[in-house]
């Protein structure tokens, strides 16, 4: 079992868009990524991931908004790039799913916001790890309209709460789970 569990965190690797086939994942593993993410660690059970999944047209609307409100914004700024606005508006289409993902802030705010947005990433993670258990590639990018304030009523979240990224998922073309590490020991030190 254990050898089991490290070759599963071992392998677990982003896998972007453009080296997914275009096949469709099947709703199921999107279903059981997202209840493993329900188990992440949570300080006095906050639970503060909310998840928002686009797939088939869904994923059109997602990348219309986001590619016009880019627009919106780095327009009034004077800071619009239309290979930026290509890429919001056309990247998208090459997932099969896109899970937005959000904090939902504690409105008693009994635990430090880093805390809630720590178990967002954890529950991430398991998102991650469940689908390399799958076969399926994943990728979180928190680039886009990822921190634009504009862009939170859109997927459901007050102005507590934080747009985190979007988890990417697809088949993969190829699975070749290869990474590597710099050494533990460049990244511990121990007091005895």
């Amino acid at each position: 079992m254990q050898d089991l569990i490290n070759n599963l965190l071992h392998s677990r690797r982003s896998v972007f868009p453009k080296e997914y086939t275009g096949e469709r994942v099947d709703d199921t593993i999107i279903k059981q990524m997202l209840e493993n993410a329900n188990w992440a660690p949570t300080h006095k059970l906050t639970e503060p991931w909310r998840f928002v999944v686009f797939t088939g047209m869904g994923i059109q609307r997602l990348a219309d908004f986001q590619s016009e409100l880019y627009k919106k914004i780095s327009g009034a700024k004077g800071s619009f790039d239309p290979e930026k606005y290509d890429g919001l508006r056309n990247k998208p289409l090459q997932s099969s799913h896109i899970i937005a993902v959000g904090m939902k802030r504690d409105e008693k705010k009994s635990v430090p916001e880093i805390e809630e947005v720590g178990a967002v990433y954890m529950a991430v993670q398991n998102m991650y790890l469940t689908a390399s258990a799958y076969k399926v590639g994943c990728y979180l990018s928190t680039g886009g309209i990822t921190f634009y304030p504009e862009a939170k009523s859109f997927f459901g979240l007050g102005d507590e709460d934080k747009l985190l990224g979007f988890m990417h998922v697809g088949i993969p073309k190829h699975f070749d789970q290869k990474s590597k590490r710099n050494p533990i020991e460049l990244k511990v030190k121990w007091e005895y």
